[in-house]
């Protein structure tokens, strides 16, 4: 696999492998780029390190595509108040898929790089990442409603608030980004 410039690969204390940053990211700054296959919904895959995939061209529709990680960035742990945003698009030379992570805050070196994964209720797991945000799953809070009876215990109601407001934080930043990208251009 490739190196990733200024991130490597270690034993993680959130989840397994992770990733930290070797040098210190400023807000907005892309990280790295990660590769992978495209499949429909209908398709047999392992989805254990896919991504929903999105493009411009399908921003309306409701997502039935994954992109399998196949290189280091599978190792992107989540976190409820992550340090990056995962975004999926087309190359516009190749036409072929790829993602890219940037970051929502700066980063500095030894940090391990996160973003929220925001599973759908149904697919909820229990959350590592101790911040204090956490409401104990890997989830995206507006979804409550749909995780399982056997995982509802792990819910910390008394943390919503601030996991809601750190999704809205999340949102502002990835704002900020994108437009400080589009006056760059």
């Amino acid at each position: 696999m490739p190196s990733m410039d200024g991130l490597k690969v270690v034993l993680s204390k959130i989840h397994g492998y992770g990733i930290v940053a070797l040098r210190p990211f400023k807000a907005g700054e892309r990280l790295v780029t990660g590769d992978g296959v495209l499949y429909h919904e209908d398709q047999e895959f392992d989805d254990t390190y896919a991504l929903v995939y999105s493009d411009a061209e399908d921003e309306n529709e409701d997502p039935d595509r994954y992109y399998d990680l196949i290189d280091q960035t599978r190792w992107i742990n989540h976190a409820c108040s992550p340090n990056t945003e995962v975004m999926t698009d087309l190359n516009p030379a190749s036409g072929e898929p790829y993602a890219w992570w940037t970051a929502l805050r700066d980063i500095e070196v030894g940090e391990e790089l996160t973003y929220d994964y925001a599973f759908s209720g149904h697919l909820a797991e229990p959350c590592n990442c101790d911040s204090s945000a956490c409401i104990g799953l890997i989830v995206d809070p507006d979804e409550l409603e749909d995780v399982p009876e056997n995982l509802q215990p792990l819910i910390k109601h008394d943390r919503l608030s601030a996991r809601r407001a750190q999704v809205e934080l999340a949102d502002l930043s990835s704002e900020r980004v994108a437009s400080a990208a589009a006056v760059s251009r």
